[in-house]
Formats: C-alpha cells, sequence, structure tokens
C-alpha cells in the first residue's frame, strides 16, 4: 500500500495517507488511457459543421436556356455544384460524434492514470484548501511553494470550494476539478496532480467497492462515472482462471434437443402400414348386352 506525505499550504509536511493499491498502485494499461481520451475528446465534439446543397443556396430554378441549338454546355439550374455559388456535393452535416464506453473500461484508465501519476512523482497529497481570501496573489504564491515552476496543475477537491474556484480560475494552465467529476483526458494533460486529503480518500474507493453518488442521492451516469467494484472473474475447477460455462452450455442444448429425439424415436417405433391396394373397377356385363340386343330384335321381328 503507497504511503504518500500530506503537505500544507505553506509547503511542510504535516502526516502521511495510506492509498489504495488497487487504485493508486495498479498495472498501467496504455490501450485504456488512449481509447478513454478518444472516448472524451469526441464527446467533447458539437458536430455542428455543416455545407450548403444545391436545394439550399439563393439562386433561380429556371432552365437558363434551352437545351440544343446554342453551342453551349446544357445546364438546367444555376445552383448546380458545377457552377460558381452552387451548392456543394456531399457536404459535411451535423451529427454527434459522441458513443457509448463501457464503465469498466472508464474505471480502469482512471486507475492507471492516478497509477501513472504517482509512480512519476507528480502527485500531491495536501491537507485541505482552506483558502483565507478568493484573491489570486496568495493562491499563486503558495502553489509556487508547493510545486515550483510547474505550468499545468490539475487541482482536485471533494467538494465546491467557492475561494478555491476564484482564486484559480484566472491562472494559465490551472485546472480546478471535483473527485466524482475526474476524467483521465485532464490527469494526461496536466504535468502535476494537487489532491485534497478528502479526494485521496475518496479516489481509494474505486479499488474497494465504494461509490461517487452525491448525498441528494443523484447517479447521473453522464456526469459521474459508475465505481462498483469490480469483481474477479470465476475460476474453474482445475484453477486455470477461465470461467466454467462448457457445462451448462451442454445442458442447456441437450433440452432444447430432447424433444426433436422424442419425436424421432416416435416415429421409428411405430410398424410401418403395408400400402392400400387400389380398389378393383367391376367388370362390364357383357353377357347383359348381348341379351339386350337379342331381345329388342326379337321385338322387331314380331
Amino acid at each position: 500500500m503507497p504511503v504518500v506525505d500530506v503537505k500544507n499550504l505553506a509547503g511542510k509536511t504535516v502526516g502521511q495517507v495510506d492509498l489504495a493499491d488497487g487504485v493508486f498502485a495498479a498495472r498501467v494499461n496504455p490501450h485504456l488511457l488512449h481509447e478513454t481520451t478518444r472516448w472524451y475528446l469526441s464527446g467533447q465534439r458539437a458536430g455542428t459543421h455543416k455545407t450548403k446543397g444545391r436545394a439550399d443556396v439563393a439562386g433561380s430554378g429556371r432552365k437558363l436556356w434551352k437545351q440544343k441549338g446554342t453551342g453551349r454546355a446544357r445546364i438546367g439550374s444555376i445552383r448546380s455544384p458545377l457552377w460558381r455559388k452552387g451548392g456543394t456535393v456531399h457536404g459535411p452535416v451535423p451529427h454527434k460524434y459522441s458513443y457509448r464506453l463501457p464503465h469498466k473500461m472508464v474505471l480502469g484508465a482512471l486507475r492507471s492514470a492516478l497509477s501513472m501519476k504517482l509512480a512519476e512523482e507528480k502527485l500531491i497529497v495536501i491537507d485541505g484548501w482552506e483558502l483565507e481570501t478568493h484573491k489570486t496573489k496568495p493562491f499563486r504564491e503558495a502553489l509556487g511553494k508547493l510545486n515550483g515552476d510547474v505550468r499545468t496543475i490539475l487541482l482536485v477537491d471533494n467538494e465546491g470550494n467557492r475561494n478555491l474556484e476564484l482564486a484559480s480560475r484566472n491562472l494559465e494552465g490551472i485546472t480546478l476539478s471535483l473527485s466524482r467529476d475526474l476524467q483521465v483526458y485532464d490527469l494526461l494533460k496536466h504535468d502535476r496532480l494537487m489532491l485534497s486529503k478528502d479526494a485521496a480518500l475518496r479516489l481509494s474507493e474505486l479499488g474497494a467497492g465504494g461509490g461517487f453518488a452525491d448525498a441528494d442521492g443523484d447517479d447521473d451516469a453522464a456526469a459521474k462515472p459508475d465505481v462498483t467494484h469490480i469483481k474477479p472473474a470465476a475460476t474453474d475447477v482445475a484453477g486455470t482462471g477461465t470461467a466454467s460455462k462448457k457445462p451448462a452450455r451442454k445442458a442447456a442444448h441437450k433440452a432444447a434437443k430432447a424433444p426433436a429425439l422424442k419425436a424421432v424415436k416416435k416415429k421409428a417405433e411405430k410398424p410401418a402400414k403395408a400400402p392400400k391396394a387400389a380398389p378393383k373397377k367391376p367388370a362390364k356385363a357383357a353377357k347383359s348386352k348381348s341379351t339386350k340386343g337379342k331381345g329388342s330384335a326379337g321385338k322387331s321381328k314380331e
């Protein structure tokens, strides 16, 4: 467990704080840092770009000259993309660039960024941002005692501090953020990270199953990341570290095939039926016809 000195605004060490291994001593994953930075910058794009097509530009829709007989190229409208001040073909249209990134990736990238700052000795824990005034000059002097001549600093506090906000907003390269709104892009962009003691302890909850929910119970996922504890993957009986899903899949597969197999077995058990014989046609009575003929002939003779 990493132990970091706690300093006051005068630059003197006033104590120490233990930070969580899972947050400030985790393995750095460059791929997660890249993906989270790309996701954050995509969400910051306005996406309001647009060009005018031939239906949007000014101009008459009438045909300028007849189709044939003039010797000139055929033309249907002055707003054609081929003409000067005509419409643009396949130009950009307004759309959103934001997309969803899994919370586990965001949390993993946040752990990687915090661990990298501590490993590079660019993380300072402050006892508290208790400023007597909102003036910028004394705050700039306090930062000089703590940090020297570093140009970009990220300040992180647990709750809103009006004096800190007013004193830091006019300083170039100084950014103030709340612990629940901390972004990986801000951590990578600034040279030095300054955390209040309360904010450092709250960030340690990222590896202990804690959360960043407000006191009012607002859990807006777009503004505050979900920091629920990530449990390790289930291991199989052999202890290989992979989840044993094959038995469950086989059982489900057998259960799905059972009705079809029963139907096939019933068909096989039934005895084959003998083919039906074709019905015999009744033979025509030739004798009766002959007798009928004779009777008619006898009658005629009579």
